[in-house]
């Protein structure tokens, strides 16, 4: 992991940026006014600023939680020793795909979540991971309360149950890093979820402008990315760019991966009343079948009339296969669309036209499409 990381730091490291031509100050910024900000002793006066600062780990309000040391995602892949028994608060994608990563490497883990885990998926979908996880012998426990946790490390929950680990991994959630701003002094409106900004990334002060997780919307760094292009339109190229975030996929990368774009079935069903659901499996695809990749299946959710609403899958490579079902809500396409595309065989993308297809069965084998048939066999 650390020679991965090593490998992609050049790309951002301050050294490529000085070459770009940019002036990089190692220094948290703070506001002084609307457009000045002050920072390694010096105070800049622009006509624009970006806010990219990010989100760090929240710790949330346990008992004893900030007199024991523990690991966030920021802090646990400089851990050279193998845990023991690690314990995770948090059930949800960073903290089930570190339990299952280190499960994996050979340590005992439990996992404590207060409500669902995976809680924000599919539960159809999650349930296939849900069980492979604890196939590979994580301790997932759903629903509990921790009352305290005591030095060693030991969590103590509702009811007096002890668990003693020997490493614990705080994984609830994060939060938008915007303390040390003064972002008042800017006129600038935020909270603890991050900075208010309109559909165009600006905040309340229109010289500044807000991408990532301190925007206050989806923490992914794919979405700060397509923040940064929506700045840059606006900023720099004076277009009315918009962000918008009804197609943005994410995926958990547990194994079998989790992977979703655009509504979910409540929400398809609650703003279009009666809706298509469509599934295939990955055992009935030739290339999972040959590779052993059978666990899984895609899901997709359609309006009456064959509009894409939402899509999502568990199983092998899921974060490569959502990547169609993502075009395919941005650009609101139907279902046809997908049903039509020609994909090379054997792969695993035709699942997806698989899942597609399903829409039609129903129409191809009805009484009215035989009875079509029939006559038109009457003719040669």
């Amino acid at each position: 992991m650390r020679n991965v990381i090593d490998g992609i730091a050049p790309v951002d490291s301050q050294e490529r940026f000085e070459g770009l031509g940019v002036t990089v100050i190692r220094d948290w910024a703070r506001f002084i006014d609307e457009r000045t900000v002050e920072a390694g002793g010096q105070r800049i006066r622009a006509r624009r600023f970006v806010i990219a600062t990010g989100s760090s780990a929240v710790a949330p309000p346990i008992p004893g939680l900030d007199t024991v040391p523990y690991l966030t995602n920021e802090t646990i892949f400089g851990n050279r020793e193998q845990p023991e028994h690690l314990l995770i608060i948090g059930g949800g994608p960073i903290g089930l795909e570190m339990a299952q990563a280190h499960r994996r490497l050979g340590s005992r883990v439990t996992v404590l979540e207060a409500f669902r885990a995976f809680g924000k998926d599919d539960p159809e979908l999650t349930a296939i991971a849900l069980r492979r996880i604890r196939d590979d012998g994580v301790d997932i426990r759903e629903g509990v309360k921790i009352e305290a946790v005591e030095p060693g490390p030991v969590i103590v929950l509702e009811g007096g149950e002890r668990i003693a680990g020997s490493h614990l991994l705080v994984a609830a959630g994060r939060k938008a890093k915007v303390e040390r701003l003064n972002l008042d002094a800017a006129g600038i409106e935020h909270t603890r979820k991050g900075i208010q900004v309109d559909d165009r990334l600006r905040s309340t002060n229109r010289r500044v402008y807000a991408i990532g997780d301190v925007a206050g919307g989806l923490q992914f760094t794919h979405v700060a990315g397509y923040h940064a292009g929506i700045v840059i339109r606006n900023m720099l190229f004076r277009l009315p760019a918009k962000a918008k975030t009804d197609a943005v996929p994410w995926v958990t990368y547990t194994d079998p991966e989790l992977a979703w774009v655009g509504a979910q079935e409540d929400q398809a069903r609650e703003a279009n009343g009666e809706i298509n659901i469509l599934r295939w499996p990955f055992a009935e695809n030739d290339r999972a079948s040959a590779e052993r990749l059978g666990s899984g299946f895609v899901k997709v959710i359609t309006t009456k009339k064959g509009r894409i609403l939402g899509a999502g899958i568990v199983g092998a490579h899921a974060g490569e296969l959502i990547g169609l079902w993502a075009l395919a809500v941005s650009k609101g396409l139907k279902i046809g669309d997908i049903a039509g595309t020609i994909l090379p065989y054997p792969t695993l993308g035709e699942v997806s036209k698989r899942a597609a297809g399903q829409f039609f069965t129903p129409k191809l084998f009805s009484p009215r499409t035989r009875r079509i048939v029939q006559f038109l066999a009457r003719f040669g």
